[in-house]
């Protein structure tokens, strides 16, 4: 499928900088008006929120909605925006999102919500910290900007898991937000190999032995459209954090290896892409 790609916050002074000796990146801010942007959207039933997340994406940035077993015809409603579309059958958030890393050809690459929860307008700011060298992995820390937008058993594990991640890690990091920026050739390099609910944990720690700086800032997060699959109900979030702290003790008693260089984009067995950058 031929188309046109469819048309913040600095970070704050306690902004985590790994140690080791990866190089200081030096960006060009100039690049930023027209940069082209890979959004991956992992997807699970997402109809009724699509259009509003598919139409909040800034000019260059691009929509990869993963379709990971939907039965209310998202895929239908994402190529209908405009969305380059994959079905990923292996379920699974991380399955979803290697899905989509697979399917990605920007030089950045975005991870983003499809529920509507964020607002992909403010991609740009973590984009741009990225691309001018300030931090090699740019978060979004979610700061509630609607009651109920973030469930109460919820908000307490993803902050006991930041507590647990600062330990492990050094990083200064009070969320581990789903919105998150980091190049696509680096991504690829950690070789991630979560493919639950511990994806988003083991980026940050790969991130963290391939010696990257990583940092946050805050952005808004609402009430999201339909029901949650993961966080939001107590079940998922026991799942959610019962995989988080496989890989933290997993990572407490043996550190991945640092990783040298970029390597090649891998494909996804069982994964089908419709749709190209024209």
């Amino acid at each position: 499928m031929d188309r046109t790609p469819p048309a913040g916050d600095q970070p704050d002074e306690d902004a985590t900088r790994a140690t080791g000796d990866r190089p200081r990146r030096q960006g060009d801010p100039h690049r930023m008006d027209h940069m082209t942007v890979d959004v991956i959207l992992p997807c699970l039933d997402e109809a009724d929120a699509l259009p509003r997340v598919i139409g909040r994406l800034p000019e260059g940035y691009r929509a990869i909605v993963v379709d990971n077993g939907s039965t209310d015809g998202s895929a239908d409603v994402a190529r209908a925006h405009g969305a380059t579309v994959v079905t990923e059958p292996v379920k699974g958030f991380g399955s979803a999102c290697a899905a989509g890393v697979a399917a990605a050809t920007a030089e950045y690459v975005a991870f983003c919500d499809a529920d509507a929860s964020m607002d992909p307008a403010e991609l740009p700011d973590l984009v741009a910290r990225v691309a001018d060298g300030r931090t090699d992995l740019a978060l979004g820390r979610r700061v509630p900007t609607t009651r109920g937008a973030w469930a109460p058993h919820a908000r307490f594990a993803n902050r006991v898991l930041a507590v647990l991640m600062r330990r492990a890690t050094g990083y200064r990091l009070r969320d581990l937000g789903p919105m998150r920026v980091m190049r696509r050739a680096d991504l690829v390099a950690l070789d991630l190999q979560d493919r639950r609910s511990g994806y988003p944990l083991e980026m940050v720690l790969a991130a963290h032995a391939a010696g990257w700086r990583v940092d946050e800032s805050d952005i808004g997060y609402a009430q999201r459209v339909g029901d949650s699959k993961v966080t939001g109900t107590l079940r998922g979030t026991v799942n959610a954090v019962r995989d988080m702290s496989r890989l933290l003790r997993e990572y407490g008693r043996e550190a991945r290896p640092r990783v040298i260089a970029p390597g090649p984009a891998r494909d996804v067995a069982g994964s089908t892409t419709e749709g190209a950058r024209s």
